[in-house]
């Protein structure tokens, strides 16, 4: 038996909830997968639009080039600098991990019970952080064993609900550099990283068999199930909130980093795991 449910169309209103949390969780170390996944469920979304996906990304990525243009453009100038193949290792771990595990994480890591557990796991990693305080190397001293580790370290936030920043900046401290240059080289790797994803999405949009509708199977009853439609409005306002948001984050984030207090994110996460925990086991209401 075959039933199709409509997709329902995504209000300007949801979509600039959706920009904000993606500006908010794309660099401050809570997991902007994680929070998105929790969010559609709130406003009963099965999967996101990938065309709005998209354009969030494009959002936060224009915000990232913003804060750090001049960093940009001196390795547009200088493409074979040091710093271009540090960001090259460092991102080779996450992308080889990403071929490997695609189908785990996409498949078997969005429930519940898994949230909970990486939101955790995010907050010890900020506690972790937070006890890195001696590190004494600059951002020229930055070594490509760094890089690799650091780069292994982002490969562990693939999931969603683990920090990709809040794993890449723990990993540079526990290398011994210093708190600036550490968030610095990480939201550099966050250029690659949400580039490289938005292309990831672009091409998985361009060579899906049916660009409209998905197929799936409950109760023994095949449904077909159409993402959110998404208009032209939603996809401006999705863009500018998650653009202005993720400059704001950027510029929150380096202020803490100096003053030590990754911490009080921890207490963030886990208050939102032991919720999710919650809601699993007694209510089911998203999960």
């Amino acid at each position: 038996m075959e039933a199709t449910m409509e997709a329902t169309s995504m209000s300007i209103f949801q979509a600039i909830i959706l920009g904000i949390v993606q500006g908010i969780a794309e660099f401050l170390p809570i997991s902007s997968s994680g929070h998105l996944i929790v969010m559609q469920r709130v406003f009963g979304m099965q999967e996101p639009a990938l065309t709005f996906d998209i354009v969030v990304h494009l959002g936060t990525l224009v915000a990232i080039l913003i804060v750090f243009w001049s960093d940009v453009l001196a390795l547009i100038k200088n493409p074979f600098s040091k710093m271009t193949g540090l960001l090259i290792v460092a991102t080779l771990p996450a992308v080889i991990a990403g071929l490997l595990f695609r189908d785990l994480i996409e498949n078997y890591l969005r429930s519940g019970i898994w949230l909970a557990a990486a939101f955790t796991v995010t907050g010890f990693l900020l506690v972790a952080a937070d006890r890195f305080t001696k590190g004494v190397k600059e951002e020229k001293d930055i070594s490509y064993v760094d890089a690799l580790i650091i780069g292994c370290l982002q490969a562990l936030a693939l999931p969603p609900g683990i920090s990709r920043s809040g794993t890449t900046i723990t990993g540079a401290l526990s290398r011994g550099i210093n708190r600036e240059a550490a968030a610095k080289f990480s939201f550099m790797m966050a250029i690659i990283a949400i580039a490289g994803a938005g292309t990831l999405e672009v091409f998985r949009l361009i060579t899906r068999s049916d660009n409209i509708c998905d197929t799936y199977e409950t109760y023994g009853i095949c449904c077909t199930l159409s993402e959110p439609a998404v208009g032209i409005g939603a996809m401006i306002f999705g863009f500018l909130a998650a653009a202005i948001v993720g400059y704001l984050s950027i510029k929150l984030l380096l202020k803490l980093i100096k003053a030590c207090n990754l911490r009080y994110f921890s207490y963030y996460v886990w208050v939102l795991a032991a919720l999710i925990l919650l809601d699993y086991i007694v209510f089911n209401l998203f999960f």
